[in-house]
């Protein structure tokens, strides 16, 4: 039987429109617009000025607090402006414009498809270079990375928990990122594990994704540690506190954190993206841009 949470939970009928669909690179924009507040915590505080040229992947704000993320530029180009935009959810949030030339990058981004398995730098490296990078969680909730690497005092991480649930009805991203990047995660998720000192991680992917099961399981034996949990389909399992539950048994106490049951968890994107950060020395940024009218 199929392991899935114990309390709730529904099966909606599913909308995977995009399922199957290459990821694709957006076009780049006249203007970008790069919010400095792409995740949880403090906004992040500009260190770039209206003139100055960025390429991709330049630093343009750094971490505001201890639970905030560094952003980097997703274009190369010229800043427009520091002002306010109306984001999705209706309140005015603060922003680089940026006019779009080329597509120039840092130099220091390893832009090529090799895999680069071994990682050499040691568990502080890690985070820092996550740190360094802005990676945060890509389950939704854009938790800064680097902040539940590092457990409170007393509190031990034991396990790693994967969330390739994808439970949503309509969502397909998580799913062909496996499809299209194993390895990459795959080797995300060993680093993961040298970075919090646990020597197994568990998959749990749901069992509508029997592909990405497949592919997943014909290349895990090569990577010491990390196993694949199919798990029954049912919403809301992509939930951290009901996938620590489906996953360990052990549910996360009211007011409580996760780290409390042992387990630590990232999402497969993030761990792909910590791929990206630590091997590659890309930071988290993507072709996804607000597009704007130049003002």
């Amino acid at each position: 039987m199929l392991k899935s949470f114990r309390i709730g939970g529904i099966h909606p009928p599913e909308n995977k429109l995009s399922a199957g669909k290459n990821i694709q690179t957006a076009a780049l924009p006249k203007q970008a617009v790069i919010l400095l507040g792409q995740h949880i915590g403090a906004p992040a505080q500009a260190v770039v000025n209206k003139g100055d040229s960025v390429k991709v992947g330049t630093l343009l704000a750094k971490a505001g607090g201890f639970v905030s993320a560094n952003i980097h530029s997703s274009v190369s180009g010229t800043v427009a402006k520091i002002d306010q935009i109306t984001d999705t959810s209706g309140y005015k949030r603060p922003a680089i414009f940026i006019d779009v030339e080329g597509d120039e990058w840092e130099e220091s981004i390893d832009r090529s498809k090799a895999l680069k398995k071994e990682c050499t730098l040691s568990d502080k490296e890690i985070i820092q270079r996550i740190k360094d990078c802005g990676i945060v969680g890509l389950g939704g909730a854009t938790f800064p990375t680097q902040v539940k690497l590092s457990p409170p005092p007393g509190m031990k991480a034991s396990i790693l928990i994967i969330n390739a649930v994808e439970c949503e009805p309509y969502l397909t991203s998580d799913h062909q990122l496996m499809m299209e990047k194993t390895e990459e995660i795959l080797v995300g998720i060993m680093i993961l594990k040298k970075a919090i000192g646990v020597e197994h991680a568990v998959i749990g992917i749901e069992n509508n994704k029997k592909d990405a099961i497949s592919k997943m399981q014909s290349l895990v034996y090569s990577y010491p540690g990390i196993t694949i949990c199919p798990l029954k389909v049912q919403y809301p399992q992509g939930g951290e506190k009901q996938l620590i539950d489906a996953i360990i048994r052990r549910q996360v106490p009211s007011g409580g954190l996760p780290i409390s049951t042992g387990a630590v968890v990232q999402n497969v994107g993030t761990a792909f993206a910590v791929y990206e950060a630590v091997q590659k020395n890309k930071p988290l940024f993507e072709r996804i841009v607000t597009v704007t009218g130049k003002s």
